[in-house]
């Protein structure tokens, strides 16, 4: 059990709100795909009392407040090894350096913004992984996502190409022949269109209204056999794209 003295300390909280917060902490994984309301009911009482305890504690918001707990818990959790703590250090720079501020602006209005239709994410071979790792990644965001690749029947995007608000497809070489498929199909539906592809001009980043361009330092390996820095570099990008998203989410509700 963490303790949570430290986060409560000298904010006299009541005790309802002290069970919420000890509530927060034990189910920091899936309180931010909870939402305000069902954490409320699940603690017999109402979504402001969840509102009011964020601003006692010092936070903006609901969702200020779970990103700034997140770390903490997370790094309670782990064993006191006396480790020290080495992270990679990576600058902003470092992901406009073919990419733009207002390009990811784009993705969060077009494919983070809706609500009410589908974001279809479809990959294939290793970028198939990535692919599942965005998927779940948009889904404890609280976004209708459903993913897709090579392996699965082309039924699963054409069924349910009425209810799909957004294609995101992710493709190494950005020449692969199932994706450019899938952009024809949903460029004749209107569908919003996002590609992530080496940085290099390619027939995907061509038909996409919006491409995010990934270093390949490997252009030639299509089967991924030598080091290469690209996937980690959009694993990266994904975390990058969110935090810009949440920074906005963040500015949002303190204008509220």
């Amino acid at each position: 059990m963490i303790d949570i003295s430290k986060i409560i300390q000298g904010k006299n909280l009541t005790e309802l709100e002290v069970q919420l917060v000890q509530y927060i902490v034990v189910n920091i994984d899936n309180v931010l795909q909870m939402g305000v309301r069902r954490i409320a009911k699940e603690n017999f009482t109402s979504p402001a009392t969840v509102i009011r305890l964020s601003k006692k504690l010092g936070y903006a918001g609901f969702v200020d407040m779970y990103y700034q707990l997140l770390p903490l818990v997370k790094k309670a959790d782990l064993p006191q090894s006396g480790m020290i703590e080495d992270y990679l250090e990576i600058s902003e720079k470092d992901f406009l350096n073919h990419n733009s501020l207002e390009e990811i602006q784009t993705f969060i209005n077009n494919v983070l913004n809706l609500r009410q239709r589908y974001i279809f994410i479809y990959a294939t071979g290793f970028s198939s992984i990535a692919a599942e790792y965005l998927y779940k990644k948009l889904l404890v965001l609280g976004r209708k996502t459903i993913v897709a690749s090579g392996s699965d029947s082309i039924g699963v995007f054409e069924n349910n190409l009425e209810d799909i608000g957004a294609l995101v497809v992710i493709s190494k070489s950005g020449e692969t022949q199932l994706i450019l498929d899938k952009l024809q199909a949903a460029k004749e539906h209107n569908i919003f269109t996002v590609s992530f592809t080496k940085e290099t001009e390619n027939r995907i980043a061509m038909l996409s209204n919006l491409n995010f361009k990934i270093t390949d330092h490997n252009k030639l390996d299509d089967r991924n056999m030598l080091p290469n820095s690209f996937f980690p570099s959009l694993l990266l990008m994904f975390e990058f794209i969110v935090k810009k998203y949440v920074e906005s989410m963040i500015k949002k509700d303190q204008n509220q």
